[in-house]
């Protein structure tokens, strides 16, 4: 049924039914000492929890990726183009990245998947606040789980809650865009 209404929503927006892109980016939800399985990662020293995300909600629902092991970005390549094109039905083709998936193995790990890497980087003269093509989807997206108290930060035990949490989440947010076009039809 969510798919049935995402597949509604891209024709609405005269898309494709199918997602041929998709923007990767992950973030730390911090936790306490007693929450559910956890990583420390060694840039920041942080505990917590990794999550991964996917296309934006206008793009589809949000695939993500819960890590119980300590995994840099570049290594979460080949599982998550993996669930993208599983989900996707291998309809992507081409996925966004930010600087923490550059290098030669995250391109080859995707391009096994059948999946193009392309890494938005800042120019080399930066001056004053530059907004980064397709970056500003991916942090839309997670501001708009961030208005989701349980969200917010990882208060979940298990990475199946929260995964589960997510979805129902995004499948909300598709409702609400869903709204405007259910009222004019």
């Amino acid at each position: 049924m969510v798919q049935d209404l995402r597949s509604v929503l891209r024709v609405a927006q005269g898309r494709q039914t199918q997602t041929s892109a998709v923007v990767l980016n992950g973030r730390m939800l911090y936790s306490g000492c007693e929450r559910g399985p956890r990583q420390a990662t060694m840039a920041t020293r942080a505990n917590g929890q990794a999550r991964c995300i996917g296309p934006s909600i206008r793009s589809g629902i949000g695939w993500r990726s819960m890590l119980r092991r300590p995994m840099s970005k570049r290594a979460q390549v080949q599982v998550l183009a993996q669930e993208v094109q599983l989900v996707s039905g291998q309809s992507v083709k081409l996925a966004f990245a930010d600087q923490g998936y550059t290098g030669k193995e995250p391109a080859q790990a995707a391009q096994d998947e059948g999946i193009e890497v392309q890494v938005i980087k800042l120019p080399e003269a930066k001056k004053g606040f530059i907004l980064l093509p397709r970056r500003w989807v991916v942090e839309r997206s997670l501001g708009w789980l961030n208005r989701f108290r349980r969200l917010a930060r990882d208060d979940e035990r298990l990475p199946e809650t929260l995964v589960g949490l997510h979805f129902v989440v995004f499948a909300m947010l598709m409702l609400v865009h869903a709204a405007p076009i259910l009222q004019s039809a």
